[in-house]
Protein backbone atom coordinates (compact mmCIF):
# COMPACT_ATOMS: atom_id res chain seq x y z
CA UNK A 1 0.00 0.00 0.00
CA UNK A 2 1.36 3.41 -0.94
CA UNK A 3 0.22 6.96 -0.29
CA UNK A 4 0.76 9.95 -2.52
CA UNK A 5 1.50 13.45 -1.23
CA UNK A 6 -2.04 14.39 -2.33
CA UNK A 7 -3.48 11.57 -0.15
CA UNK A 8 -1.50 12.82 2.83
CA UNK A 9 -2.62 16.40 2.46
CA UNK A 10 -6.27 15.49 1.85
CA UNK A 11 -6.32 13.40 5.02
CA UNK A 12 -5.27 16.36 7.11
CA UNK A 13 -7.57 19.08 5.77
CA UNK A 14 -10.49 18.79 8.27
CA UNK A 15 -8.39 18.86 11.42
CA UNK A 16 -5.23 20.86 10.93
CA UNK A 17 -6.86 24.29 10.49
CA UNK A 18 -8.48 24.11 13.92
CA UNK A 19 -5.34 22.68 15.49
CA UNK A 20 -3.25 25.60 14.25
CA UNK A 21 -5.51 27.97 16.16
CA UNK A 22 -4.76 26.20 19.42
CA UNK A 23 -1.08 25.42 18.87
CA UNK A 24 0.32 28.74 20.06
CA UNK A 25 -1.58 28.57 23.35
CA UNK A 26 -0.63 24.96 24.13
CA UNK A 27 2.53 24.00 25.99
CA UNK A 28 3.30 20.91 28.03
CA UNK A 29 6.54 22.30 29.42
CA UNK A 30 5.58 22.29 33.09
CA UNK A 31 7.92 23.96 35.61
CA UNK A 32 10.88 23.24 33.33
CA UNK A 33 9.93 19.60 32.68
CA UNK A 34 8.90 18.71 29.13
CA UNK A 35 5.95 16.31 29.18
CA UNK A 36 4.62 14.54 26.13
CA UNK A 37 3.28 11.24 24.88
CA UNK A 38 4.44 8.03 23.26
CA UNK A 39 1.93 7.78 20.40
CA UNK A 40 1.68 4.03 21.02
CA UNK A 41 -0.62 5.07 23.89
CA UNK A 42 -3.57 5.67 21.56
CA UNK A 43 -4.79 2.09 21.25
CA UNK A 44 -8.01 3.12 19.54
CA UNK A 45 -5.95 3.50 16.34
CA UNK A 46 -6.22 0.15 14.61
CA UNK A 47 -4.04 0.72 11.54
CA UNK A 48 -1.25 3.09 10.60
CA UNK A 49 -1.09 5.70 7.84
CA UNK A 50 -1.97 9.36 7.24
CA UNK A 51 -5.39 9.13 8.88
CA UNK A 52 -3.81 7.56 11.98
CA UNK A 53 -1.40 10.49 12.21
CA UNK A 54 -4.33 12.91 12.01
CA UNK A 55 -6.03 11.05 14.87
CA UNK A 56 -2.86 11.25 16.96
CA UNK A 57 -2.64 14.98 16.35
CA UNK A 58 -6.27 15.40 17.39
CA UNK A 59 -5.81 13.27 20.52
CA UNK A 60 -2.71 15.18 21.59
CA UNK A 61 -4.46 18.47 21.00
CA UNK A 62 -7.34 17.27 23.20
CA UNK A 63 -4.96 16.35 26.01
CA UNK A 64 -2.83 19.47 25.61
CA UNK A 65 0.54 17.85 24.90
CA UNK A 66 3.01 19.45 22.51
CA UNK A 67 5.76 16.84 22.16
CA UNK A 68 5.73 13.18 21.14
CA UNK A 69 7.71 10.06 20.45
CA UNK A 70 6.31 8.60 17.22
CA UNK A 71 5.57 4.85 17.27
CA UNK A 72 6.57 3.44 13.85
CA UNK A 73 3.41 1.33 13.28
CA UNK A 74 1.40 4.56 13.47
CA UNK A 75 2.69 5.61 10.06
CA UNK A 76 3.03 2.17 8.45
CA UNK A 77 -0.13 1.23 6.47
CA UNK A 78 -0.79 -2.07 8.24
CA UNK A 79 -2.93 -3.25 11.20
CA UNK A 80 -1.48 -2.52 14.62
CA UNK A 81 0.43 -5.48 16.14
CA UNK A 82 -1.77 -5.98 19.19
CA UNK A 83 -5.15 -6.35 17.51
CA UNK A 84 -4.52 -9.86 16.20
CA UNK A 85 -4.66 -11.26 19.75
CA UNK A 86 -7.23 -8.96 21.37
CA UNK A 87 -4.84 -7.59 24.02
CA UNK A 88 -7.59 -5.65 25.76
CA UNK A 89 -9.04 -8.84 27.19
CA UNK A 90 -7.84 -9.43 30.78
CA UNK A 91 -6.79 -12.99 29.87
CA UNK A 92 -4.15 -11.68 27.48
CA UNK A 93 -1.64 -10.56 30.09
CA UNK A 94 -0.78 -10.05 33.73
CA UNK A 95 -3.29 -8.28 35.90
CA UNK A 96 -6.38 -6.72 34.36
CA UNK A 97 -4.99 -4.10 32.03
CA UNK A 98 -3.59 -3.69 28.56
CA UNK A 99 -0.32 -2.65 30.06
CA UNK A 100 0.56 -6.23 30.59
CA UNK A 101 -1.81 -7.18 27.81
CA UNK A 102 -0.18 -5.17 25.04
CA UNK A 103 3.25 -6.42 26.07
CA UNK A 104 1.93 -9.96 26.06
CA UNK A 105 0.26 -9.40 22.70
CA UNK A 106 3.49 -8.25 21.09
CA UNK A 107 5.30 -11.25 22.59
CA UNK A 108 2.61 -13.59 21.25
CA UNK A 109 2.91 -12.08 17.81
CA UNK A 110 6.67 -12.56 17.89
CA UNK A 111 6.14 -16.17 18.92
CA UNK A 112 3.97 -16.64 15.84
CA UNK A 113 6.58 -14.99 13.60
CA UNK A 114 7.52 -18.33 12.07
CA UNK A 115 4.03 -19.01 10.69
CA UNK A 116 3.50 -18.72 6.92
CA UNK A 117 1.03 -15.85 7.41
CA UNK A 118 3.42 -13.92 9.63
CA UNK A 119 6.27 -14.37 7.16
CA UNK A 120 4.14 -12.96 4.35
CA UNK A 121 3.11 -9.97 6.50
CA UNK A 122 6.73 -9.35 7.50
CA UNK A 123 7.85 -9.34 3.87
CA UNK A 124 5.04 -6.93 2.97
CA UNK A 125 6.24 -4.56 5.70
CA UNK A 126 9.85 -4.86 4.55
CA UNK A 127 8.89 -4.17 0.94
CA UNK A 128 6.93 -1.09 2.00
CA UNK A 129 9.79 0.26 4.12
CA UNK A 130 12.32 -0.18 1.34
CA UNK A 131 10.13 1.36 -1.35
CA UNK A 132 8.33 4.22 0.45
CA UNK A 133 9.75 7.62 -0.64
CA UNK A 134 11.32 9.77 2.06
CA UNK A 135 9.00 12.68 1.29
CA UNK A 136 6.25 10.57 2.89
CA UNK A 137 8.00 11.05 6.23
CA UNK A 138 8.67 14.72 5.56
CA UNK A 139 4.94 15.23 5.04
CA UNK A 140 4.15 13.34 8.26
CA UNK A 141 6.59 15.61 10.09
CA UNK A 142 4.86 18.66 8.64
CA UNK A 143 1.53 17.48 10.06
CA UNK A 144 2.99 17.60 13.55
CA UNK A 145 4.71 20.94 13.02
CA UNK A 146 1.54 22.51 11.65
CA UNK A 147 -0.27 21.37 14.79
CA UNK A 148 2.41 22.83 17.08
CA UNK A 149 3.64 19.39 18.15
CA UNK A 150 7.37 18.69 18.35
CA UNK A 151 8.42 15.23 17.14
CA UNK A 152 11.29 14.42 19.50
CA UNK A 153 12.19 10.90 18.39
CA UNK A 154 11.15 8.01 16.17
CA UNK A 155 10.43 4.66 17.83
CA UNK A 156 11.61 1.95 15.43
CA UNK A 157 12.37 -1.31 17.22
CA UNK A 158 15.03 -3.18 15.27
CA UNK A 159 15.05 -6.95 15.69
CA UNK A 160 16.69 -10.00 14.12
CA UNK A 161 14.32 -9.90 11.14
CA UNK A 162 15.75 -6.57 9.86
CA UNK A 163 18.08 -6.74 6.88
CA UNK A 164 20.99 -4.29 6.69
CA UNK A 165 19.18 -2.43 3.91
CA UNK A 166 16.09 -2.12 6.11
CA UNK A 167 18.15 -0.88 9.05
CA UNK A 168 19.75 1.78 6.86
CA UNK A 169 16.36 2.90 5.57
CA UNK A 170 15.16 3.23 9.16
CA UNK A 171 17.87 5.80 9.85
CA UNK A 172 16.91 7.67 6.67
CA UNK A 173 13.27 7.68 7.81
CA UNK A 174 14.19 9.26 11.15
CA UNK A 175 16.17 12.02 9.47
CA UNK A 176 13.32 12.66 7.01
CA UNK A 177 11.01 13.04 10.03
CA UNK A 178 13.35 15.73 11.32
CA UNK A 179 14.86 13.90 14.28
CA UNK A 180 18.30 12.50 15.02
CA UNK A 181 17.04 10.12 17.72
CA UNK A 182 15.66 6.61 17.20
CA UNK A 183 14.28 4.79 20.23
CA UNK A 184 14.32 1.02 20.02
CA UNK A 185 13.02 -1.91 22.02
CA UNK A 186 15.79 -4.20 20.87
CA UNK A 187 18.38 -6.67 22.14
CA UNK A 188 22.10 -6.41 22.78
CA UNK A 189 22.91 -8.70 19.84
CA UNK A 190 20.90 -6.55 17.43
CA UNK A 191 22.22 -3.32 18.94
CA UNK A 192 25.75 -4.36 18.03
CA UNK A 193 24.67 -4.51 14.36
CA UNK A 194 23.44 -0.91 14.61
CA UNK A 195 26.81 0.65 15.51
CA UNK A 196 28.06 1.38 11.94
CA UNK A 197 24.65 2.71 10.86
CA UNK A 198 24.34 5.06 13.85
CA UNK A 199 27.84 6.38 13.29
CA UNK A 200 27.43 6.76 9.53
CA UNK A 201 24.15 8.68 9.90
CA UNK A 202 25.27 10.49 13.08
CA UNK A 203 21.94 9.51 14.58
CA UNK A 204 21.42 8.45 18.19
CA UNK A 205 19.84 5.11 19.05
CA UNK A 206 18.27 5.07 22.51
CA UNK A 207 17.82 1.62 23.97
CA UNK A 208 14.47 0.96 25.61
CA UNK A 209 14.54 -1.45 28.51
CA UNK A 210 12.09 -4.01 29.82
CA UNK A 211 11.97 -6.08 33.00
CA UNK A 212 13.38 -9.35 31.61
CA UNK A 213 16.40 -9.52 33.92
CA UNK A 214 16.79 -13.29 33.40
CA UNK A 215 17.49 -12.85 29.68
CA UNK A 216 21.08 -11.59 29.23
CA UNK A 217 20.26 -10.38 25.70
CA UNK A 218 17.57 -7.97 26.90
CA UNK A 219 18.06 -4.39 28.08
CA UNK A 220 16.82 -4.40 31.66
CA UNK A 221 19.58 -3.49 34.10
CA UNK A 222 22.14 -0.71 34.54
CA UNK A 223 24.81 -3.17 33.39
CA UNK A 224 23.07 -3.96 30.09
CA UNK A 225 22.67 -0.26 29.30
CA UNK A 226 26.34 0.33 30.18
CA UNK A 227 27.36 -2.37 27.70
CA UNK A 228 25.65 -0.56 24.82
CA UNK A 229 26.91 2.88 25.87
CA UNK A 230 30.46 1.56 25.60
CA UNK A 231 29.96 0.49 21.98
CA UNK A 232 29.25 3.91 20.46
CA UNK A 233 28.92 7.56 21.39
CA UNK A 234 25.67 7.46 19.40
CA UNK A 235 24.09 4.92 21.76
CA UNK A 236 21.90 6.40 24.48
CA UNK A 237 19.09 5.36 26.83
CA UNK A 238 15.31 5.60 26.55
CA UNK A 239 14.50 4.79 30.17
CA UNK A 240 11.09 3.30 30.85
CA UNK A 241 10.83 4.01 34.55
CA UNK A 242 7.99 1.52 35.06
CA UNK A 243 9.85 -1.43 33.54
CA UNK A 244 13.08 -0.41 35.30
CA UNK A 245 11.28 -0.29 38.65
CA UNK A 246 9.52 -3.62 38.02
CA UNK A 247 12.92 -5.16 37.23
CA UNK A 248 14.09 -4.21 40.72
CA UNK A 249 16.06 -1.02 40.07
CA UNK A 250 15.69 2.58 41.27
CA UNK A 251 14.96 4.97 38.37
CA UNK A 252 15.69 8.04 40.50
CA UNK A 253 19.24 6.91 41.30
CA UNK A 254 19.84 5.77 37.71
CA UNK A 255 18.65 9.07 36.20
CA UNK A 256 20.84 10.97 38.66
CA UNK A 257 23.83 8.93 37.48
CA UNK A 258 23.08 8.69 33.75
CA UNK A 259 21.06 11.84 32.95
CA UNK A 260 23.56 12.96 30.30
CA UNK A 261 22.97 9.68 28.40
CA UNK A 262 19.16 9.66 28.59
CA UNK A 263 17.30 11.09 25.59
CA UNK A 264 13.82 10.60 27.01
CA UNK A 265 11.78 8.79 29.65
CA UNK A 266 8.64 6.68 29.46
CA UNK A 267 6.29 7.46 32.33
CA UNK A 268 4.18 4.56 33.52
CA UNK A 269 3.35 2.88 36.81
CA UNK A 270 4.30 -0.76 37.26
CA UNK A 271 4.42 -2.55 40.57
CA UNK A 272 7.58 -4.04 42.04
CA UNK A 273 8.67 -7.65 41.53
CA UNK A 274 7.74 -7.64 37.83
CA UNK A 275 4.24 -6.54 38.73
CA UNK A 276 1.50 -5.42 36.33
CA UNK A 277 0.95 -2.01 34.79
CA UNK A 278 -1.52 -0.03 36.89
CA UNK A 279 -3.17 3.38 36.95
CA UNK A 280 -0.81 6.02 38.35
CA UNK A 281 -0.81 6.12 42.14
CA UNK A 282 1.55 6.59 45.06
CA UNK A 283 2.31 4.10 47.79
CA UNK A 284 4.24 0.91 48.50
CA UNK A 285 5.23 -0.95 45.35
CA UNK A 286 4.32 1.84 42.91
CA UNK A 287 6.83 3.37 40.49
CA UNK A 288 8.15 6.66 42.01
CA UNK A 289 6.84 8.91 39.24
CA UNK A 290 6.58 11.99 41.47
CA UNK A 291 10.20 11.61 42.63
CA UNK A 292 11.43 11.24 39.05
CA UNK A 293 9.62 14.39 37.92
CA UNK A 294 10.88 16.36 40.92
CA UNK A 295 14.43 15.23 40.14
CA UNK A 296 14.15 16.61 36.60
CA UNK A 297 12.54 19.80 37.87
CA UNK A 298 15.15 20.42 40.57
CA UNK A 299 18.12 19.86 38.27
CA UNK A 300 16.60 21.37 35.12
CA UNK A 301 17.76 18.38 33.11
CA UNK A 302 16.24 18.66 29.60
CA UNK A 303 14.94 15.08 29.40
CA UNK A 304 11.50 14.86 27.76
CA UNK A 305 9.16 12.57 29.68
CA UNK A 306 6.53 10.74 27.66
CA UNK A 307 3.34 9.29 29.07
CA UNK A 308 2.89 5.71 27.90
CA UNK A 309 -0.60 4.34 28.51
CA UNK A 310 -0.47 0.60 29.24
CA UNK A 311 -2.99 -0.14 31.97
CA UNK A 312 -6.67 -0.81 31.32
CA UNK A 313 -8.58 2.24 32.47
CA UNK A 314 -12.32 2.86 32.28
CA UNK A 315 -11.99 5.68 29.74
CA UNK A 316 -10.76 5.99 26.19
CA UNK A 317 -6.99 6.01 25.63
CA UNK A 318 -7.16 9.78 25.18
CA UNK A 319 -9.03 10.19 28.47
CA UNK A 320 -6.57 7.96 30.30
CA UNK A 321 -3.56 9.82 28.88
CA UNK A 322 -5.22 13.05 30.00
CA UNK A 323 -5.60 11.62 33.54
CA UNK A 324 -1.90 10.78 33.66
CA UNK A 325 -1.02 14.23 32.34
CA UNK A 326 -3.14 15.85 35.05
CA UNK A 327 -1.39 13.78 37.72
CA UNK A 328 2.04 14.72 36.33
CA UNK A 329 1.12 18.40 36.47
CA UNK A 330 -0.13 17.98 40.03
CA UNK A 331 3.14 16.31 41.05
CA UNK A 332 5.19 19.12 39.53
CA UNK A 333 3.07 21.96 40.84
CA UNK A 334 2.21 20.42 44.17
Amino acid sequence: MKFSRRDLLKASVPAIGLLKLNAAARSSLIDGVQLGCQTYSFHDITAGGPQAIDKIVQHMNQVGLDMCELFSPDLEPFPMPWFSVDPWAPKAGKGSGPAGDVTAAVAMNRAKAGSPEAKVQREQLRKWRLSVPLDYFQTISKKFRDAGIKLHCYNLSFDDSFTDEEINKGFEMAKALGTNIITASTTLSVAKRLVPFAEHHRTYVSMHGHSSVKDPNQFSSPATFATALAWSKYFKINLDIGHFWAAGFDPVAFIREQHANITNLHLKDRLTNDGPNVAWAEGPGHTPIRAVLHLLEKNRWPIPSFIEYEYQGPGTPTEEVAKSYAIAQKYLRG
